[in-house]
């Protein structure tokens, strides 16, 4: 147990003072009998008895209230492995076509929910290929029509996690839809080129000396660029002057198998191979990334295996606190025995002069 501030532990000390000053030395009115043998005879109440426990509980009260404002905490010694790390953006589409089928794991979901799913797998580890990214900052930047920041670069991949589930797609024909490739590649280059300053002042802050090795953006789409300022290629010349690297991946399925999944179930539609490789390469190699599609869950993994195999982080041991407040069930009890006890005091044990 830690208290924020001890010092208030110090009121402590006061307390048996105060009882005995409120207790011993206060002295009422007494009248004078030859004996009290008939007094003693007839014993004493219940009320008479619990009387002398009415100051114990307003003590008890005060000295509960106390601790609760010397802030005790409950802390864990944990130790993360860090030190140079990649500062990794995710671009993640959500437009309507991503709403067509895909394999996995012997179910058939739409695109983005496997993309979701994967990319967890990908952040947090799967105990079959990949490892996760602990000592990575992951960002996350959705896009359809518009490119969103969704998650900040953080070390807090518990956080990203509960983001990505709750990505959608837009709502069907609605203005929103689209795909603003171009966009979403400036937006995520544009939180990576600030990111050293931001992981410096959380350095300062928390003590820690922890380096971005390199920034890279992962562009996941099924489509081609049809919205947005400014144009995949401005945007890719954009990072590469910016030493940011983009690892482009394609998802769709072979054009003659799509499928969209509507309120009437799944319905095979004809195909058309709607995704533009040609632009997905193209930013990939300009700024020294590369360019995989994924047909499958599976393949989706085997791409971001090779690209954690491409981006490894250097490692080095930091120990660090993580406290949690524990001073509410002071403060409630203390404020529950107070209140008992004024409570009894101007009822059942008042006093009448």
């Amino acid at each position: 147990m830690h208290f924020a501030s001890p010092l208030t532990l110090l009121f402590l000390l006061a307390l048996p003072a105060l009882y005995y000053g409120s207790h011993y030395r206060r002295r009422g009115a007494a009248l004078r009998f030859s004996t009290t043998a008939v007094a003693r005879m007839a014993g004493r109440s219940t009320r008479q008895r619990v009387e002398p426990f009415l100051p114990v509980l307003r003590f008890l009260a005060l000295a509960l209230l106390i601790i609760a404002l010397a802030r005790p905490q409950q802390g864990q010694e944990r130790v993360r492995d860090l030190s140079k790390g990649i500062a990794i953006e995710m671009a993640l589409d959500r437009s309507g076509s991503m709403a067509e089928e895909m394999a996995f794991e012997g179910k058939t979901l739409n695109r983005l929910d496997v993309v979701k799913r994967v990319f967890n797998e990908f952040v947090l580890g799967n105990n079959a290929g990949l490892d996760g990214r602990p000592n990575d900052l992951i960002g996350l930047i959705t896009f359809a029509g518009y490119a969103d920041t969704i998650a900040p670069l953080t070390l807090g991949h518990g956080a990203i996690a509960s983001q990505v589930a709750k990505v959608e797609m837009p709502p069907p024909r609605s203005e929103e839809d689209g795909t603003a490739i171009g966009d979403a590649i400036s937006l995520a280059a544009a939180r990576l080129k600030t990111a050293e300053e931001a992981q410096l002042r959380v350095n300062a802050k928390l003590g820690s000396d922890y380096e971005i090795k390199s920034k890279i953006i992962i562009l996941l789409t099924d489509g081609q660029s049809n919205r947005g300022e400014h144009s995949p290629a401005e945007a890719a010349q954009v990072a590469k002057e910016w030493g940011i690297k983009i690892y482009s991946i394609g998802i769709g399925n072979d054009p003659r198998q799509a499928t969209m999944q509507t309120p009437f179930g799944a319905i095979a539609m004809p195909g058309q191979r709607s995704l533009d490789e040609r632009t997905l390469k193209h930013v990939a190699e300009v700024t020294g990334g590369i360019y995989r599609r994924a047909d499958s869950a599976e393949g989706l993994r085997e791409i971001y295996a090779e690209i954690g195999e491409l981006e490894k982080s250097e490692v080095e041991s930091l120990r660090y606190l993580d406290y949690k407040e524990r001073f509410t069930p002071f403060a409630l009890a203390g404020l529950f025995l107070l209140m008992v006890e004024v409570v009894l005091r101007n009822t059942w044990l008042r006093k009448h002069p």
